[in-house]
């Protein structure tokens, strides 16, 4: 399973990448192979400010539809609109072009509460 040992991950199992004051924002390999196949992304929270841990959108698999939580807290400036018409994207590629959204970071404090890769392979018994 990929783990790429750069990005920043969440015990909700998305994943981040941070540079400067933006985050960008998906969810891990782990979590859309359990999940299965990815039908629809659904973020109507773009160009909200919300605080970590809440809801910021839903992705809907052919089981089940699940929430997405912000692993940051900020505005939601991007919302990959790619997914629109190829939600996939999140099960082939869920480090790139799988991405969700960019967040305008408010608080950098709250990035040490995220996992590193060893941490999460703890989390996930990798």
């Amino acid at each position: 399973m990929s783990l790429p040992a750069n990005l920043k991950y969440t015990k909700d199992h998305e994943w981040v990448s941070i540079e400067g004051d933006i985050a960008t924002v998906g969810i891990t390999h782990f979590a859309q192979k359990e999940l299965g196949d990815i039908v629809y992304v659904e973020v109507e929270t773009l160009d909200q400010t919300l605080d970590k841990d809440e809801v910021f959108g839903t992705v809907e698999a052919v089981k089940t539809v699940s929430d997405l939580f912000l692993p940051l807290s900020g505005e939601i400036i991007e919302f990959n609109e790619a997914l629109e018409s190829q939600p996939e994207s999140v099960n082939t590629d869920p480090y790139g072009a799988g991405w969700m959204i960019k967040i305008k970071i408010s608080n950098n404090a709250e990035i040490t509460s995220l996992l590193s890769s060893e941490s999460y392979k703890e989390l996930i018994g990798a």
